[in-house]
């Protein structure tokens, strides 16, 4: 049973950080329509949290909550952070009186939701877990939404044909691939929202339909608890011994090495190191290297050390690497020669590891080149299009519904 506690002094309170919460949402820009910040301002975000979140979390810009998680632990429902909130509707360009189905059932979302479509609009709301679902409706009829939001227990793989056709869809889980089921319940023109996996890295991308294909109208970075159902795309996922009893786990979206086994006792070689010239101001995020690497660099893996290997202690710096042959490097950083900041490089292992080293360097020094300073844009053909459309040097990366290509610049 979830029970919330009030008092008129608390109730003045989530007010006042609601407004702080507002006004720090528009100056970063995350907030740009007066139909956003409407239902951010009416919406008691704090009533839809865990029993026990304090205010101050609840209304934190950049703070995401758990509401539940899996038998090892693992986070499989959160509420997701404001600011990834406020942008994720934006980019969803929902109106008043429209149809919306939400993928990924917490309650606030659909709250805003409904405050945005008005009552002449419909929102349904579907999530897979039937304890998400009954929570999220508890909540949304609590604070008055319960008419206004249908709730469902439905894998969102095989769609909700009853509830569209949709104008616009968002999903909020990390989704390897867009489902046809979601497709064929989106109008044409109709908006898809959803955080994308593209070879381990998650962009949440507007797409536009038109005619056979997705267009970007924008992509954010953002992470999200993952898809679960029959569009779950589990990593495949390696372990390499540093022959200390800790391991590096390499995890890959696909196309995972076909010989792993020729890095056995790598991290036990000699370490080498390759710099790049590329160079980057302390406190200016790098976020798109990281996906440059998910499209550009052959052998690409997100790594996580153990605590205690030579490799943990620069953690925060490099969560890819590539292994190339009997080579694995991964990314790294030194004091930049001259100024502030930090030079981009390599540091790898094994007997290919010099050669690994500088595929990875290519290509950082590739997107100082090329894409540093663009915005990328995404097309997605599902099976069936016409190939004819889709450019011929176009880089493709291959789905189980259809293709993803990238334009860069």
């Amino acid at each position: 049973m979830i029970h919330v506690a009030d008092t008129h002094d608390g109730a003045d309170r989530a007010a006042d950080l609601r407004a702080v919460l507002v006004d720090e949402l528009r100056g970063r820009g995350k907030i740009a329509t007066a139909a956003v910040e409407a239902a951010f301002r009416r919406v008691p975000r704090e009533r839809f949290m865990p029993d026990g979140t304090d205010l101050t979390v609840a209304y934190g810009v950049d703070n995401s909550v758990v509401t539940k998680r899996d038998e090892h632990g693992v986070a499989i429902s959160s509420v997701s952070a404001a600011y990834i909130q406020a942008r994720m509707l934006e980019q969803a360009e929902v109106r008043s009186g429209m149809t919306v189905l939400e993928v990924g059932s917490g309650g606030l979302n659909a709250a805003y939701l409904a405050e945005i479509v008005g009552p002449q609009g419909r929102v349904v709301s579907v999530d897979i877990d039937p304890e998400v679902t009954a929570r999220a409706t508890t909540l949304l009829e609590q604070n008055g939404y319960g008419d206004r939001v249908r709730v469902l227990v439905a894998d969102a793989e095989h769609g909700v044909p009853a509830e569209g056709p949709f104008d616009a869809v968002i999903v909020t889980v990390g989704a390897w691939d867009i489902p046809p089921a979601l497709l064929d319940q989106l109008r044409n023109p109709g908006v898809l929202v959803l955080p994308l996996i593209m070879n381990g890295v998650t962009r949440t991308i507007g797409f536009r339909r038109a005619s056979e294909r997705l267009s970007s109208t924008s992509a954010e970075v953002a992470g999200f608890v993952p898809m679960q159902g029959d569009g779950r795309h589990p990593d495949r996922v390696f372990l390499l011994p540093d022959g200390n009893g800790r391991n590096v786990r390499l995890s890959f979206d696909s196309g995972a090495p076909r010989e792993i086994s020729r890095l056995d006792g790598v991290l036990a070689t000699e370490r080498v190191e390759r710099w790049s010239g590329v160079t980057i101001d302390n406190g200016v995020s790098f976020a798109d290297l990281h996906l440059w690497f998910a499209w550009f660099l052959p052998g690409f893996c997100r790594i996580a050390p153990d605590e205690g290997t030579d490799l943990a202690a620069e953690r925060r710096w490099f969560p890819f690497g590539v292994v190339s042959g009997a080579g694995f490097a991964y990314l790294a950083v030194r004091p930049a020669a001259e100024g502030e900041g930090a030079e981009f490089g390599a540091r790898a292992y094994g007997p290919d590891g010099q050669r690994a080293a500088a595929s990875m360097v290519e290509q950082i020094q590739a997107w100082d080149r090329d894409g540093r300073h663009t915005e990328p844009t995404f097309h997605y053909w599902p099976v069936g299009s016409d190939p004819s459309l889709i450019s011929a040097d176009a880089p493709v990366m291959d789905k189980t519904h259809g293709v993803v290509t990238i334009s860069w610049p």
